[in-house]
């Protein structure tokens, strides 16, 4: 069946309806998908201007009781699993089985979010005045501003929807243009539960669909005080400028350039698994995309041997088969993205293996071996394109990692225990992200995702990421009848 055709057939199995519009192609097979109409200027004020009205009234509902919305989001979420991700796989052309990952990984954040709701702790600290003690609370931010982008089309929002609702906050969502559908799904079935709860304000979440204008409405407001931004450097830039032009705050998620470095004395056996997801997997579209590996020279022929191979076996076609590891780029324009990083790697002096085209969007992944680091090396092509460099001694393979102005994710290959902990230490990786005996790709919601550098700074998801979406304060309380001053101040009257 069509893709496009599928994707209504899921929208009528969720009773979802829409105006029916000129869609983008689906990458699986380029037939018309659904399409949805953009948001205008006056849609997005209104929307923002109603997040700002229902924030009083969410703000002072309890805590534990914004998680029940939150819980029953995740129930909705896993009676629809399977409609939901099969749509975002026609969507994004991501593999049957990461689509409904995707899914899971909504309802994992949901869970974690319910037990957070009645775990927003603040602490107390001892106070040098006497008869005094002091705390710290966490209190809701206000509304928040989700941009998402196409690779995980409903994922991320969920991260930043499911605790900036426990937090206290509205959220006001713009998906990426490529994706619009799997949005709108998604914030349906929030809908749905919103009505199932019937405890909330009118004007808690809103989907906001269009381009660069309705991301630059929501950066540009007061009225949205964080922003949650994932894309390209270059979006990060324009919406951290404009967001800090205004004094708000914005939570970046943005360029990934990976590495792992592969020891003498790794097990190749268990490298060859996790290079081959870490660089092919969803075509090379993950912000955690395996792009460079850093290769001891004395394992270096054996192991490019056995990837060339590996890579030879991945089974690259539709990914609503069930045989197909991975399915097609997301458009035409990541296509010329990489037909564009192979000739700018090979006039830089590199060898390259596969990366032909199959047929439309679908490529082989490449595999190209380089003399050193070059400009293309150090640059993200959203595509699956495996650099591979040679090392003889560890420092300098931990040079080699850090020397991208990205930081989101990495890993180190080796059972050299000293090797591992200079790795995990101060003076190994400088990524948010750091793994051993892994890939770099496929991150849990129980850590913090996000990176250093050029990555933008936020954390997302768990541990205490929930922070960036509630403001501190520190007080202070005077049980006494005296009031001595702090540093031993003397004012008397």
């Amino acid at each position: 069946m069509q893709a496009g055709l599928e994707a209504r057939k899921i929208l009528d199995s969720l009773d979802l309806s829409l105006e029916e519009r000129k869609g983008l192609a689906s990458p699986i097979d380029g037939s018309a998908m659904p399409g949805l109409a953009d948001s205008d200027a006056k849609a997005v004020d209104a929307a923002i201007a109603a997040s700002a009205r229902a924030f009083p009234a969410w703000r002072d509902t309890p805590a534990p009781v914004r998680g029940e919305l939150v819980r029953r989001l995740g129930e909705v979420l896993r009676a629809n699993k399977d409609a939901l991700g099969k749509l975002v796989t026609l969507e994004s052309g991501k593999p049957l089985s990461e689509g409904l990952g995707e899914v899971q990984e909504m309802i994992d954040i949901c869970d974690f979010a319910v037990g957070l709701s009645r775990q927003l702790y603040g602490l107390t600290i001892a106070s040098e005045r006497p008869g005094h003690h002091m705390r710290e609370l966490w209190h809701p931010l206000g509304p928040v501003g989700i941009i998402s982008a196409f690779n995980f089309p409903v994922a991320v929002w969920a991260w930043n929807a499911a605790l900036a609702l426990v937090c206290g906050d509205p959220v006001l969502w713009k998906p990426s243009e490529k994706t619009p559908l799997s949005a709108f799904a998604a914030e349906s079935l929030l809908q749905k539960a919103v009505t199932d709860f019937g405890r909330a304000p009118v004007g808690l979440s809103a989907l906001l669909i269009g381009g660069a204008s309705v991301g630059e409405a929501l950066t540009r407001d007061a009225r949205v005080p964080l922003v949650s931004a994932t894309g390209s450097t270059r979006m990060g830039r324009a919406v951290g400028t404009a967001v800090a032009a205004r004094f708000g705050r914005s939570l970046l998620e943005l360029g990934g350039n990976a590495a792992t470095i592969v020891a003498p004395s790794a097990d190749l056996d268990l490298a060859v698994r996790a290079i081959a997801f870490g660089a092919a997997g969803t075509s090379g579209q993950r912000c955690t995309t395996l792009r460079r590996l850093i290769v001891h020279e004395s394992v270096y022929e054996p192991l490019v041997k056995r990837l060339k191979a590996a890579f030879s076996s991945i089974t690259i076609g539709d990914p609503r088969e069930p045989g197909n590891l991975i399915g097609p780029l997301i458009d035409g324009h990541a296509l010329d993205g990489m037909k564009h990083a192979l000739q700018a790697a090979g006039a830089q002096g590199g060898t390259v293996w596969g990366g032909e085209v199959q047929q439309g969007l679908y490529v082989r992944p490449a595999i190209v071996e380089m003399p050193g680091q070059s400009e293309i090396v150090r640059e993200e092509t959203f595509a699956p394109i495996l650099y591979v460099l040679r090392y003889s001694g560890f420092d300098d393979a931990i040079a080699l990692l850090r020397n991208v102005p990205q930081g989101l994710s990495s890993s180190a290959l080796t059972t050299d225990l000293r090797e591992a902990e200079l790795f995990l230490s101060a003076r190994g990786s400088d990524c948010g992200i750091a793994n051993i005996n892994m890939g770099p790709s496929g991150a849990e919601i129980g850590g913090a995702f996000g990176g250093e550098k050029e990555t933008g700074g936020g954390r997302e998801s768990g541990s205490d990421a929930w922070k960036a979406y509630m403001r501190r304060q520190t007080q202070s309380i005077n049980y006494g009848r005296e009031l001595p001053l702090a540093q031993g101040v003397k004012f008397d009257l």
